[in-house]
């Protein structure tokens, strides 16, 4: 143990970086080799711990209690009464009545009250100054409660390595497991980051993280304070929740392309990022090649004298496959899933203002407002209309302690049974 504190206070111990200034210094500059820095040096180790409070109306879930209509999640939104950063309901009870599958992850409160450990995330990064490598990996603990008790699940979230291999250019190229490259909402995946507490009513379909190689280029428009960029992706499930397509395998043996076209705007007072996305490849729960899934997007975030105003919108179709073979999943971990044509339109637009009051102390305050719409069919099925309403306000103390409140209100529209399913949330994220 004594160890390991020695190799952890060697690591963040700035001292090293100083004494190579200060000789520098002495020397005039001249005929002076920095030493090369250690493997200790170029490994870093960081994360957050991510404590939320929230409530739920009803029973959590967005099942109405006189619905009896099967696959019950085909009739409802079941990801509406979020609770937290990573998208998991209040519950997903749906009474005992069928489902398909297509169901966030539950926190298990049903309408209780209650205290929570989001996340307990932990990121380390090797990155040695004389390669142009670096390798990343993610790892989140997340205790939860279930029928079989108190249990804590593990997730690696993110692995991977990435080459730089021009130092003359902003090219890289990543094989592992990695954010989306669909949209923007992804880059606020992470609870530290994130202005507010839960995800948009689109974000199941594009912050996924999944396994496949990944190609990054900007190019630098000096004279017109600009750059275009370009993110492309072959991954194994594409850009959604791996609660809707395992990310681990390709079940078809054919990736699926995703990425994004990027117009950035980098003036002194303003700020604006333009992009247009797509993907298409077969579905990833499925074995059958022949359905496929493909979508189209378009986002902006524009940011002007403390006002930010962010939007995303997406059309996205999954395909099934005509005939007997239409009647039941081929996924290999059994039958008796349907695989249903789906499709699934959707937006949101947020509006964030960052108050203008800092301290030593009072590092942030932000408040925020989102407005989210989802129209979503699965084939043979009612139309899902959902519209949801979000307020919350975002406090930062000292750099590395947001305080966060929101309250969500959703609305079921068209033939969709309206139910209690309204959220108040908070968390408290800790970053080190």
């Amino acid at each position: 143990m004594t160890g390991l504190m020695v190799l952890a206070l060697l690591a963040a111990d700035p001292a090293p970086a100083q004494a190579v200034d200060d000789e520098a210094s002495e020397n005039g500059g001249e005929g002076y080799t920095p030493p090369q820095p250690t493997v200790l040096q170029a490994l870093r180790f960081t994360g957050y711990v991510d404590v939320g409070f929230a409530a739920a109306q009803g029973n959590g879930s967005s099942f109405a209690p006189n619905d009896f209509r099967i696959p019950a999640d085909y009739g409802v939104d079941p990801f509406a009464p979020a609770v937290n950063s990573r998208g998991e309901v209040a519950s997903n009870d749906s009474g005992g009545r069928f489902v398909n599958g297509f169901m966030p992850r539950s926190v298990g409160a049903g309408g209780n009250p209650t205290f929570l450990i989001n996340t307990a995330s932990v990121d380390a990064r090797f990155a040695p100054t004389q390669v142009p490598v670096m390798v990343f990996m993610r790892m989140q603990f997340m205790p939860r409660f279930s029928s079989a008790g108190n249990q804590t699940r593990v997730l690696l979230q993110q692995a991977f390595g990435k080459v730089n291999p021009f130092s003359n250019a902003e090219f890289s190229l990543s094989v592992g497991k990695f954010d989306s490259v669909f949209g923007i909402e992804y880059l606020d995946n992470e609870a530290n980051i994130r202005t507010g507490i839960t995800p948009s009513l689109i974000a199941r379909y594009t912050t996924g993280h999944s396994i496949g190689a990944k190609l990054f280029y900007r190019i630098q428009l000096p004279a017109l304070w600009s750059a275009i960029s370009l993110n492309v992706a072959g991954t194994n499930s594409g850009t959604r929740i791996e609660e809707l397509a395992g990310p681990d395998l390709s079940l078809t043996g054919v990736p699926v392309g995703s990425g994004r076209l990027g117009y950035e705007l980098n003036l002194k007072a303003v700020q604006a990022k333009l992009g247009f996305s797509g993907l298409i490849g077969p579905r990833n729960d499925t074995r059958d090649v022949r359905s496929k899934q493909w979508a189209y997007g378009a986002d902006a975030r524009i940011t002007a004298f403390g006002l930010t105003v962010s939007g995303e919108l997406i059309h996205l179709v999954d395909e099934a496959p005509e005939g007997a073979q239409r009647a039941l999943k081929q996924t290999g971990l059994g039958l008796g899933e349907l695989i249903t044509a789906f499709q699934v339109s959707g937006g949101y637009v947020q509006l964030q203002y960052a108050v203008p009051l800092t301290t030593d102390w009072l590092t942030g305050l932000a408040l925020y407002g989102r407005y989210d719409r989802r129209n979503a069919t699965f084939r043979g099925f009612s139309t899902v209309e959902t519209e949801r309403f979000t307020a919350g306000l975002r406090i930062e103390l000292f750099a590395m302690l947001a305080i966060k409140a929101e309250g969500l209100f959703n609305r079921e529209l068209g033939s969709v049974p309206t139910v209690p399913n309204d959220v108040f949330t908070s968390s408290v994220v800790f970053t080190w």
